[in-house]
């Protein structure tokens, strides 16, 4: 490599790994759980799948972000797109638990893998391009735009190829009898997912290019991880804005929970039927997606109007504390005109959310290194997971209403206060001014 890409092309990279890499789980999205039933497994079952994805996901975050720090960035990407590759195909083509669960936890192994690495080659690129203050927002906006534009997209082509499959002469039938049963209609978007992951790789390992790192040997991975990991678990308590970015992800992830666990019954309780409800629910995460990428895509303009990205952040926050606030009020009403009250707060959700997000990042990129970006994101991500995962225990033993709505939107609007009357990038007890390579200059 003679020198690193330019600006536009490290954020046209960027976007693109984004949408290659979140295309295939949206494709999974819609026809996975039905897909795990029609093969016969029960829902205490595919429950336990699912968990064995986050109990993955979440033990490697940290150490898969330090393997990330240590070794570069393109390897840790490439071999997260290898395992969720074979993870799609083993859920497009298992049939037993064991091999369905391994699946799931292969997965959960290639989100931790990839959890950072793609976002801290860009802001290393661009920093190497123009220097330690480099723009970063609009990079980052765009890459989170391009996330739920291609989730957006999955979700629609993946409910939708099924059911195309099954109009006018049975291709579905027809397709499940030539493969001996292998694969079903439901198989084809996760296996089609799979193939968008071999080309993820791909370009990965094209287009991500990386200055030469010193020769590594597997001690001295082993050796160097655990560093990586340590500072990274540090990093929030020696930087008070740092620790205002973990601590509101952390409350971004539980209303997310609250949203993923509660949504379905209350589209359900709206529409009056399970295939109406799904219906309903499916349409509202499409929209809340496309909600995020409108919103990411507006992170940019929001800083320049609020004046700094913290008060951009807050006001992210607090449209997705409002919106999680209509999903608590309407959360016992059953009057049709409830379903476009609804509509309004997820959207408002995931808008605001969308806005914060490209912001709280910026922020953060400029109080690491990139000896330790990927950890920090890894950190950042493990807040999210374990705060969502708490949420979805407590949410889970609750009765059905307003409370449980109430309960996650008083958690998001504690994390939103957390922005209020803060100069951007100011620390307490420091003087004010930007940070470049771990310290903080004049």
């Amino acid at each position: 490599m003679t020198g690193p890409p330019d600006t536009r092309t490290a954020r046209r990279r960027y976007v693109t790994v984004c949408a290659l890499f979140w295309l295939p789980p949206g494709l999974a999205m819609a026809p996975l759980v039905l897909l795990f039933t029609e093969r016969g497994m029960a829902l205490t079952a595919v429950a336990g799948f699912y968990a064995a994805h986050s109990l993955t996901a979440a033990a490697l975050e940290l150490p898969t972000g330090g393997l990330s720090d240590a070794v570069g960035r393109r390897p840790v990407l490439a071999l997260a797109g290898a395992l969720n590759t074979v993870a799609l195909v083993i859920h497009g083509l298992g049939t037993t638990a064991w091999v369905l669960t391994l699946g799931m936890a292969l997965m959960g192994a290639g989100r931790a893998l990839a959890s950072g690495p793609a976002e801290a080659w860009y802001v290393d690129t661009v920093q190497a391009c123009s220097g330690p203050g480099a723009e970063l927002r609009t990079g980052l906006a765009r890459g989170s735009a391009a996330t739920s534009a291609a989730l957006a997209a999955g979700i629609l082509l993946g409910g939708t190829l099924p059911w195309l499959l099954g109009a006018g002469p049975d291709l579905g039938a027809r397709l499940t009898e030539a493969t001996g049963g292998a694969v079903l209609p439901l198989s084809v978007p996760v296996l089609l997912g799979a193939a968008v992951e071999i080309v993820f790789v791909c370009y990965v390992l094209a287009a991500l290019r990386e200055p030469p790192r010193p020769p590594v040997t597997a001690r001295s991975v082993l050796r160097d991880v655990p560093g990586t990991v340590l500072n990274g678990v540090r990093l929030g308590g020696r930087d008070a804005l740092v620790r205002r970015v973990l601590l509101s992800t952390a409350a971004a992830g539980s209303a997310l929970a609250a949203i993923e666990l509660l949504m379905p019954g209350r589209a359900v309780t709206l529409t009056g039927a399970s295939e109406s409800g799904a219906m309903l629910f499916a349409g509202l995460a499409c929209g809340g997606f496309v909600c995020a990428g409108l919103g990411s895509h507006l992170a940019p303009l929001l800083a320049r109007l609020t004046g700094s990205g913290e008060r951009a952040v807050l006001a992210g926050l607090g449209a997705s504390t409002a919106g999680l606030l209509l999903l608590a009020v309407t959360a016992a009403f059953t009057h049709p005109v409830s379903v476009a009250l609804v509509g309004a707060g997820f959207g408002l959700v995931y808008l605001g959310f969308g806005a914060a997000g490209p912001n709280e990042n910026a922020l953060l990129h400029r109080r690491v290194t990139s000896e330790g970006r990927a950890t920090a994101l890894s950190v950042q991500s493990l807040a999210q997971q374990s705060v969502g995962a708490l949420t979805g225990m407590v949410v889970g033993v609750m009765n059905p209403g307003p409370w449980p709505w109430l309960l996650t939107t008083a958690v998001l609007l504690a994390g939103t206060l957390l922005w209020l009357h803060r100069g951007e990038g100011a620390v307490p007890g420091a003087p004010a001014g930007p940070v470049e390579a771990g310290r903080r200059v004049p």
